[in-house]
């Protein structure tokens, strides 16, 4: 496991990164082959908090928390992202997927970190590659994360789409036109 730290608006101290480094390291029981896994510590005012990315094999799992403590953020957000991989690796399991244990993405560029902007309406920008993945695994993949929509590439037809969550409960998707 890779653990690439780095700290925005405050300044870590060596015996911090390594608490941080060996908590994050308790989930390097969940992978077969290295990770990376990127952590980004920040603190506003008297709150610590950390984001943390794992890209696995057509997923990425990402879990982010917030405490006066800054270990207590980074206990919270280790125990998010192993409740994550254990529900990725049971719906694996669910689907009669012979691999119990994950496999890096290869290639995998990296994810942007927000960029800080002057911009009034852009608060955060991030830029990844497309995953090739149905429609099921793209569901999947944005419950896990938690977000209202996920954008991924169909292996069908090879075209970019956004699956989304809609109000009455559902799912839609948007298609790339020809």
């Amino acid at each position: 496991m890779k653990i690439i730290l780095s700290a925005k608006q405050i300044k870590l101290s060596d015996k911090q990164k390594e608490v941080i480094t060996k908590k994050l390291e308790r989930l390097d029981k969940y992978f077969q082959n290295d990770v990376i896994v990127r952590a980004t510590v920040s603190s506003k005012k008297n709150h610590s908090s950390i984001e943390v990315t794992i890209p696995v094999n057509k997923a990425v799992m990402r879990a982010e928390a917030s405490d006066y403590d800054m270990y207590s953020s980074v206990d919270e957000v280790v125990s998010k992202l192993a409740k994550q991989l254990r529900k990725y690796k049971t719906r694996l399991q669910d689907k009669g997927n012979e691999t119990i244990r994950f496999e890096n993405v290869e290639n995998f560029d990296e994810f942007a970190l927000p960029e800080s902007m002057e911009e009034s309406k852009i608060v955060k920008r991030k830029s990844f590659d497309y995953l090739h993945m149905t429609e099921e695994e793209a569901i999947m993949q944005m419950d896990l994360v938690g977000h209202n929509f996920f954008i991924f590439k169909n292996p069908d037809d090879n075209k970019v789409n956004v699956v989304y969550r809609r109000n009455d409960g559902g799912f839609g998707i948007i298609e790339q036109a020809d």
